[in-house]
């Protein structure tokens, strides 16, 4: 633990390894949607399949009538209380998830976006259309009944309508929402996307930062702050800076430097980066029993420090993977919060400087100059602690034993995504680090990991944010090796995303890359979701960026390029 802030070590102290019941705040107040006894019995009881359905569930009365009920139904039981007597319960005091919610079709959805005709290949014109339909499935808007009586709900009230990722995932979410954006902005929807960012905006005036999702349970962890560059999206296809002159813009990145900041000692200089840490008690309600039955492996009093680990996982958006894990390939060694992450870094680098050009652009030249001094510091430390010059990647950082993680993942290259580092000779080496690791010689896309774990950020499985985080990294290089790369990895992803959609007329969330067509993915603690948000909208980008040039069929097509080049693809990379 050497070099980590002294004041994050007390805090560890005092609270994560306490380990007793209550020493820790639970994610929210509700005694119903986030601690208290009738949650533990119901979860516990496993009424229904998923957890997170129980915790979805709105009341029919008000909290202390429930709870009330709840309490005089144990006394008469003599506290123990059969399952049916819960499922009754649970039947008289609730109603299903999702009827506190309405389908809603955007009204500014429009038949035919000008990217479709920019799709030379027919098939994956008709394709985008049908994902370009989806927007119309995926619309939600909350009922006004949830803003009058929020206390009888676990989802958080938004003025306006949002894009979900779809499945179980009934509200909108943090980090996928940026996808979504992206792909929305191609769709020519700027007025959804602005009342998306409007809802994340509220959300940080009320919380001080946005959670992981629209539910009171999410409310004290977060996910990669995305705010900003959703923003800049936002404001590269609108120029709207009206609206931006009206936000209040430093409340989420003060959040991150105030609560998830940690300072580390190296080679005699103290340097600071981001973690995720979420010090908040109990399991997590939506997966209440597997938190629960997994801390039962574990003393008493090492309990409460895996269940706040497990939150920090979550809060990563990685829930979960082996990039956590710290002693073994097992989740009940995750120790997110003991990780420096790599891609929380880039895209906080790539915010102070989008923050700093926003000051420019309304004038405040003392703000924007700020930024910039902060994102100097970031790509300082970034380069001495997470940079490797002998494997030519960026690494996550454990902070428990001082060393990076070189297991490969594709948040490694993020700093390119992020545009925080460029140059060639950078380029290149991380376009070597890939060829090293055979990235290259998978046949549907790029895999989150190497390492077989069982959760679902991990091998076999690919999920669409992460295509994306190291296609637009070499594509808007200057290297016209990193931009054929680029090309073939987005196009063996439209491929492995075409094909599924042909054989089963769906999206999903994550892919499984092992089989020889690609399937669905699997693994980690539920199904595998159909919709779905953020790989549309990744898809429709890859479309768009290489409309003219990607193939429904399994020929591979090579963007023009040098004889040299083309002789070392044929040779090397098209494996």
């Amino acid at each position: 633990m050497q070099g980590i802030n002294r004041l994050l070590q007390l805090g560890l102290l005092l609270g994560l390894e306490l380990g007793l019941e209550g020493a820790l705040p639970p994610p929210c107040d509700s005694q119903i949607y986030c601690t208290g006894e009738l949650l533990r019995q119901v979860q516990m009881a496993k009424l229904y399949e998923d957890d997170k359905h129980f915790v979805d569930m709105p009341l029919t009365k008000a909290p202390d009538q429930v709870l009330k009920d709840f309490d005089e139904l144990q006394k008469s039981s003599g506290g123990n209380l059969s399952r049916d007597q819960l499922k009754t319960f649970v039947n008289e005091h609730f109603t299903d998830p999702g009827q506190e919610m309405e389908t809603w079709i955007p009204d500014d959805w429009k038949d035919s976006p000008k990217f479709l005709q920019n799709i030379s290949d027919t098939r994956l014109r008709a394709w985008a259309a049908d994902l370009h339909n989806l927007w119309k499935k995926l619309g939600r808007k909350i009922k006004p009944e949830v803003s009058k009586h929020p206390d009888q709900y676990s989802l958080i009230y938004s003025a306006h309508p949002f894009i979900v990722p779809g499945g179980r995932f009934i509200e909108f979410y943090y980090w996928d929402s940026y996808w979504v954006m992206e792909g929305l902005l191609l769709s020519e929807m700027s007025k959804t996307v602005k009342g998306m960012l409007q809802n994340f905006l509220d959300m940080v005036q009320h919380f001080g930062h946005i959670p992981n999702g629209a539910r009171v349970y999410y409310q004290q962890r977060s996910q990669p702050p995305l705010l900003t560059l959703m923003m800049d999206r936002y404001l590269e296809y609108t120029n709207d800076l009206d609206f931006l002159r009206q936000t209040e813009r430093d409340l989420e990145l003060n959040f991150w430097r105030s609560n998830r900041s940690v300072t580390i000692s190296h080679h005699e200089k103290n340097y600071t980066l981001n973690r995720y840490y979420v010090p908040y008690g109990g399991p997590r309600p939506e997966s209440y029993s597997k938190d629960e039955e997994l801390a039962e492996l574990l003393p008493v009093d090492a309990r409460e420090s895996l269940w706040t680990e497990l939150k920090a996982g979550a809060e990563s958006g990685w829930d979960f993977s082996s990039r956590w894990f710290m002693g073994s390939n097992y989740l009940l060694d995750t120790k997110t919060s003991q990780v420096v992450p790599v891609d929380l870094n880039a895209i906080l680098c790539q915010a102070e400087n989008l923050m700093s050009t926003f000051y420019f652009k309304l004038g405040n030249l003392q703000m924007s100059q700020s930024y910039l001094q902060v994102q100097t510091q970031r790509k300082e430390a970034m380069k001495a602690l997470l940079w490797n010059e002998t494997l030519g990647s960026w690494f996550d950082y454990n902070l428990e034993n001082g060393q990076q993680n070189h297991a490969f993942y594709p948040s490694n290259l993020s700093p390119l995504w992020a545009g925080c580092f460029s140059d060639l000779d950078t380029v290149r080496k991380n376009i070597k680090y890939l060829e090293d690791n055979k990235i290259l010689t998978y046949k549907h896309g790029i895999p989150t990991s190497l390492q077989i774990s069982g959760q679902q950020w991990d091998f076999p499985n690919a999920w669409a944010p992460l295509q994306d985080l190291v296609v637009k990294g070499l594509a808007e290089s200057a290297s016209d090796q990193a931009r054929e790369v680029a090309f073939q990895l987005a196009q063996k992803w439209i491929q492995t995303n075409f094909a599924v959609y042909q054989n089963n007329k769906a999206m999903y969330e994550k892919y499984d890359i092992s089989t020889d067509s690609g399937e669905p993915g699997g693994g980690g603690e539920y199904k595998v979701q159909e919709g779905f948000g953020w790989t549309n909208g990744v898809a429709l980008q890859f479309l768009s960026r290489y409309g003219d040039w990607l193939t429904s069929g399994s020929v591979p097509v090579l963007l023009p390029t040098s004889c040299l080049l083309l002789t070392l693809l044929l040779l090397g990379l098209l494996c």
